[in-house]
């Protein structure tokens, strides 16, 4: 099946929850990231329940506090 995840289309497997998803898009800091589907949130403790299906949109989202920047 065919979804767009952050604005490719992609081709994934039927039944994908969202958990695996998180895993082959090999998302960084996977504990802290948000996601939409369709443009609704999904509560992290469900995307190992929340099963994908043809033409969903999917987004990663990450956010982040400010103050000051640098390289660690």
């Amino acid at each position: 099946m065919f979804i767009t995840v952050a604005g490719k289309r992609k081709e994934v497997e039927d039944g994908i929850t969202v958990e695996k998803l998180i895993e082959i898009e090999k998302v960084e800091t996977p504990l802290y990231v948000s996601v939409s589907v369709n443009g609704e949130f999904v509560k992290s403790g469900t995307f190992g329940e929340t099963v994908l299906k043809e033409g969903d949109e999917v987004e990663f989202l990450y956010f982040m506090g400010g103050g000051s920047y640098g390289v660690y």
